[in-house]
């Protein structure tokens, strides 16, 4: 590892072991290590734009990699680190694994081959597809009229717009579209609130934890699926020898296809995303998420009335939920799902996430999260890019005997159902 970018040690701050740096892990008390530099963000881990939660999790530990990972204008964000820095790491620790070194050799080199330079075609024609859709879904109604073809025409219509909605607010979210972090924020307000109706700050609490430690119990929001769902090899053995939960475990894979697919989007994502504004008092973020319900009723009000307007989103939503969690689950629920183990970047990332084999069909259907080996590794990427890195995140995995899993579309899909069986069948065992 390294200080920052072309320092030096000239100040008189101390050296700090290991040791000595994991004791500050506390809510209170929080050190971060970064290219060798140890900061107290204690205080102002409640400014972080990426939530408190995020530096909690990382708390004691070597952030650097997901530092990295997630800030793409690190000069910026470095005038607020110099102000907390305590330290240094001492020489003696500060070293790299040859998995690291490798690593961080890939990302310079794909930063060079100009891999997060974003294509204002390819993402013009992304969010110009959402709207096509949506006109479309109107001018079904508006010239068909209301029966029951043109009804469901349009709520499919409907429902492949919101899916790639998703798929492209997710890119602007990961701050991989402009070089400004502002612009990025302020299109992913858009997307998510204004055509989504959902909320750029929830799905930034959630969506960067997950990422910094996806598949990581208690600290992967994804994966707090306990009272319903038991996943992995360890927690349902864990829960069985306790006793605890209330569900029959060694039936989740049956039960899954009537609970989770259904009811994730029009059920608990509009009583979470809602909780979550008022507690944080995200007031614009409120009125921004209503515009997307006045934008609905004044495109369908004088077809389907208000009531018939708001039955037709329940209906979008409750289809575009089954194309939610089959897309969003297949990459992680059949991997390891585990607690902390101080694991390297690389390593986490792959332990927790497989990929879908590439196709046109497959990138578009998934958003290109088909490449979540790739997008782990490097999430502010742009995802026209991913497949170009593929290859060498292959090697990368190939020389230090990582595993690299990708498999086709319809064996992810089976292989959550697959999971969900084989963790049951160890709560069972182990009750």
């Amino acid at each position: 590892m390294k200080m920052c970018v072309g320092e030096k040690k000239t100040d008189d701050l101390s050296e700090y072991s290991w040791e000595e740096i994991r004791k500050h892990n506390s809510k209170k008390d929080r050190w971060i290590v970064i290219e060798g530099n140890v900061y107290n963000v204690s205080t102002w881990a409640k400014k972080h734009p990426g939530g408190e939660r995020i530096i909690g999790i990382h708390a004691g530990e070597d952030a650097s990699d997901a530092w990295t990972a997630f800030h793409g204008n690190k000069d910026m964000v470095m005038k607020y680190l110099k102000p907390l820095k305590v330290g240094y790491l001492r020489k003696e620790e500060d070293y790299e694994t040859e998995l690291q070194k490798d690593f961080r050799e890939l990302r310079r080199k794909v930063e060079e081959m100009g891999m997060f330079k974003a294509s204002p075609w390819f993402f013009g024609l992304t969010v110009g597809q959402i709207l096509v859709f949506e006109l479309l879904a109107v001018l079904n109604l508006w010239y068909f009229g209301t029966g029951v073809i043109p009804y469901l025409f349009t709520a499919i219509l409907l429902v492949t717009a919101q899916a790639q909605a998703g798929w492209t607010q997710h890119d602007f979210g990961h701050l991989s579209v402009f070089n400004s972090s502002k612009w990025n924020h302020y299109a992913h307000i858009f997307i998510i609130n204004v055509l989504k109706g959902v909320s750029s700050s929830w799905w930034n609490h959630r969506h960067f934890q997950h990422h910094a430690k996806p598949n990581i119990i208690r600290k992967d929001p994804d994966i707090r699926l306990d009272y319903l769902f038991l996943i992995g090899k360890n927690l349902p053995i864990e829960w069985g020898k306790k006793k605890k939960g209330f569900m029959p475990y060694n039936k989740q894979q049956t039960y899954f296809y009537f609970i989770l697919p259904p009811f994730l989007l029009p059920i608990y994502f509009n009583f979470e995303v809602p909780y979550f504004l008022f507690k944080f008092r995200k007031y614009w973020e409120m009125f921004w998420m209503f515009m997307f319900f006045v934008r609905y009723e004044l495109m369908f009000y004088q077809f389907l009335g208000f009531w018939g307007t708001l039955g037709l989103y329940f209906f979008v939503r409750f289809l575009e939920s089954h194309w939610f969690v089959w897309t969003t689950q297949m990459n992680h629920i059949p991997m390891e799902v585990d607690k902390e183990k101080g694991s390297d970047w690389v390593t986490m990332q792959l332990a927790a996430t497989c990929n879908v084999d590439p196709s046109f069909f497959n990138d578009w259907f998934t958003g290109h999260l088909n490449y979540q080996i790739e997008h782990h590794l490097f999430p502010s990427m742009p995802r026209h890019n991913l497949a170009k890195v593929m290859p060498l995140c292959k090697s990368l995995c190939k020389k230090h005997g990582i595993e690299y899993t990708s498999k086709p579309l319809l064996t992810a899909f089976g292989d959550i159902v697959g999971s969900l069986r084989s963790s049951g069948e160890l709560w069972y065992d182990a009750y």
